[in-house]
């Protein structure tokens, strides 16, 4: 029964982070009043955080899905023996490096990263992606119809 006690004080405090208004504290820098020039999912702080958690938990769970969507990519380019040698070289460094910023984006994503890049859309100071593309798998890198069905989309 202690453990719940501890899961409701733990909610409540997330609770209070994300609605708080935290550009009332003198040197925040945080931006609550999003333009509607940026995108769905930022219009506050809880948005920002849990989007970013939602990075990092697609990343860390996901990111082996970097090796195929890489070797597709040189074999598409540049053909078969380098998608066998340099698509599979390429793919691991991309399935190691989607992994760590994976676990770093899980473990900083109550509060903003300092000298995070800023990025064109506009996510705000330190709650943008890391890495580009922000999702592993994009409308672009949907390759073989799984993620994304053609009749979704608009042309």
């Amino acid at each position: 029964m202690k453990i719940w006690k501890k899961i409701v004080v733990a909610a409540a405090i997330l609770t209070a982070v994300g609605v708080s208004d935290l550009s009332a504290i003198s040197g925040s820098g945080v931006n609550l009043n999003l333009s509607p020039e940026q995108p769905m999912g930022y219009e506050n702080l809880w948005n920002r955080m849990t989007r970013k958690l939602g990075r990092g938990i697609v990343n860390v769970g996901c990111g082996a899905l970097e090796l195929p969507i890489r070797v597709f990519e040189v074999n598409f380019n540049e053909g078969g023996l380098a998608a066998c040698t340099y698509g599979v070289l390429s793919g691991i460094g991309y399935v190691v490096v989607r992994e760590v910023v994976g676990v770093v984006e899980i473990l900083t994503f109550p509060f903003p990263l300092p000298g995070c890049p800023n990025d064109i859309q506009g996510y705000g100071p330190g709650y943008g992606p890391i890495l580009t593309p922000e999702w592993i798998v994009t409308p672009e890198t949907n390759f073989f119809n799984i993620f994304y069905t053609k009749g979704a989309f608009v042309d």
